[in-house]
């Protein structure tokens, strides 16, 4: 289901939401409920433009009148018996306000109407996809209306009658058919097309009304493609019965197609003028004077008729202000033609004659709308203007008129131009930055945020305070160990080093200065009193070689031949003093467990 709120919002045009508002605000205020009906709401749900309003309100509409004129609506006319009030808004909007109404049919093409709510009136109408309504009430804003499933047939495109009887009690439909089949590219579904050939063998369709036929007439003059809908109904025969005088070969089809093509230029350029008028013109342009005088009469909206033979009166008094000094510079005549009545700017650009009038449209479209283009951006952002300032749009529009007529055409008067809707800059940032503290604060705060736990143990301490005390002095040659001072194997135990957590515990604990030989050669100090001084004095205080070396390989197989002197220097104490003697490399291995790695694999 289509969120209508958002439908009206978005793809309306501003001229038709203005109206719209307009409507609902003057009918708010004489106490009525309005709804959008009809055409509006089948062309929204569909996707098709949105030609013209039906507006039904729940209350006589013909009280609005005086309102919706004092709110800039134009009056085109009114037909008292079904209280329905035809408008014009400008910007090409066209409008029909009608109370809500059930219609009875003593006999073909003549009602008798009840006033009623909306649902009644929904269901009197003549197709489902015409049957919807969408509220424009405070509460209840958007909502859909929809007794007769018209969405359902506007998803099939498809036209169903209401009524069983709708064609034999009302044959103007029969033409309606085929107008908006015409329009859509719609089928009547199988049921209504049956009735529909029914109704036309019986010749019911002489039965219609002049205020029917006069009102169907119209409706082709307000087509999108009036020439197309002239000659389908004329290739059906239709026109014989409404209207035979009125053929295809009496249009002007050349100028219809300029008429479009500048439609859609002016469109393009913000002006949205309503083409009925111009297009009924040339629709009848080859029309004897009296048919057309009885055209005219047929028409329900006397105003629309009135506006149709202002045209060129119109277009001559827009003609002598286009033309006249005021209007030399491109600004200014961009100003007329965009602030002017949309009809007489249409009207004039196509049957305008002369170099000047045509000049001006020919620049109006193709050469001062550059002049956009040129609007300085870089040099706004540099002077602090954004779209964020009040006078941003006032100041794009002025902007755009002074490039149009060549008077800013360098940096220097761009910024002259541009200075008084710079705002003042801003003020330098205030400095909230600390003093930096004394180096000696900042030496007690780090030393007192040391963790505790990067303490060495009691137990690492005395071993690196032994180990520093045993060590030589830097530079010295370590001394041989002699080969007495090494207890045999037998007189050292086996548990004392543990196994696994003597490499973890070392590389973790011992500072940077004890390497972890030094550990080692500690504990072994407890039980061999002899092997300790010579360990301490081998286990070099500053060797981080020898930590890498005990960490990464703890378990050193000991060689039978002899160590060379450079070697022992760069080898663990311990490992240094074994080789000297098979009695202390058989305790070294003893003491350091060969099968380290599998032990790490088991963690």
């Amino acid at each position: 289901m289509p969120d209508y709120v958002y439908l009206l919002e978005r793809r309306l045009s501003p001229a038709q939401r203005s109206a719209l508002s307009l409507v609902r605000d003057a009918a708010r205020a004489e106490g009525m409920t309005s709804f959008l009906t009809g055409g509006a709401v089948r062309d929204l749900t569909s996707g098709h433009p949105v030609r013209d309003f039906d507006v039904t309100v729940q209350g006589n509409a013909l009280n609005l009148r005086e309102r919706l004129e004092s709110a800039g609506f134009v009056f085109w006319g009114s037909h008292a018996p079904s209280q329905t009030l035809f408008l014009r808004y400008p910007g090409g909007v066209r409008l029909e306000i009608s109370s809500a109404r059930k219609e009875t049919f003593p006999k073909p093409a003549h009602p008798t109407y009840e006033w009623t709510n909306i649902l009644e009136d929904l269901r009197r109408r003549d197709f489902t996809v015409n049957a919807m309504a969408i509220s424009l009430n405070e509460g209840s804003y958007g909502l859909l209306m929809d007794p007769t499933n018209g969405v359902a047939d506007i998803e099939m495109r498809t036209l169903r009658l209401v009524s069983n009887y709708g064609f034999l009690e009302d044959p103007i439909r029969l033409f309606r058919a085929v107008r908006l089949g015409t329009r859509l590219g719609w089928l009547m579904d199988e049921r209504t097309k049956q009735r529909f050939d029914n109704a036309m063998e019986e010749g019911v369709f002489a039965a219609i009304t002049n205020y029917q036929r006069g009102y169907e007439l119209e409706e082709i003059g307000h087509e999108e493609s009036p020439l197309e809908m002239l000659r389908t109904l004329e290739q059906q025969g239709w026109m014989k019965h409404l209207y035979p005088a009125w053929t295809v070969n009496k249009a002007d089809a050349q100028g219809l197609g300029q008429l479009h093509e500048l439609q859609t230029r002016l469109q393009m350029e913000g002006i949205y003028p309503d083409i009925s008028a111009a297009a009924m013109e040339l629709l009848t342009a080859r029309m004897q004077p009296k048919d057309i005088a009885g055209l005219k009469k047929l028409f329900v909206r006397p105003g629309f008729v009135k506006e149709w033979e202002r045209l060129d009166k119109e277009a001559e008094t827009f003609a002598a202000k286009l033309t006249a000094k005021e209007a030399s510079a491109p600004s200014a005549t961009w100003k007329l033609l965009t602030r002017s009545a949309a009809e007489p700017v249409l009207w004039l650009g196509l049957t305008g004659k002369g170099a000047a009038i045509q000049n001006k449209y020919k620049n109006f479209f193709t050469v001062w709308p550059e002049a956009r283009q040129k609007v300085p951006t870089a040099l706004m952002l540099e002077m602090r203007i954004t779209p964020e300032l009040e006078r941003y749009p006032e100041l794009l529009q002025e902007l755009f008129f002074q490039t149009m007529d060549n008077k800013l055409n360098d940096e220097a008067a761009l910024r002259t131009f541009l200075e008084p809707y710079s705002p003042p800059a801003p003020p330098p940032p205030v400095n909230l930055r600390k003093p930096r503290a004394s180096k000696k604060k900042v030496a007690k705060k780090e030393e007192a945020a040391e963790p505790a736990a990067a303490a060495p143990s009691a137990a690492t301490a005395d071993v690196a305070a032994k180990g520093k005390a045993a060590a030589p002095a830097k530079g010295a040659e370590p001394k041989a160990v002699p080969a007495k001072a090494v207890v045999p194997a037998k007189a050292v135990p086996a548990k004392a080093v543990p196994v696994k957590a003597a490499p973890a515990k070392t590389a973790k604990t011992v500072p940077a200065k004890a390497p972890a030989t030094a550990t080692k050669t500690a504990a072994k100090a407890k039980t061999v009193a002899p092997a300790k001084k010579a360990a301490a004095k081998k286990a070099p205080a500053k060797k981080p070689a020898a930590k890498k070396a005990a960490v990464k390989k703890p378990t050193v197989k000991a060689k039978p031949a002899k160590v060379p002197q450079k070697a022992a220097k760069k080898a663990a104490p311990v490992k240094a003093s074994s080789a000297k003697k098979p009695a202390a490399k058989k305790a070294a291995a003893k003491k350091v467990p060969a099968k380290k790695p599998a032990a790490k694999k088991k963690r």
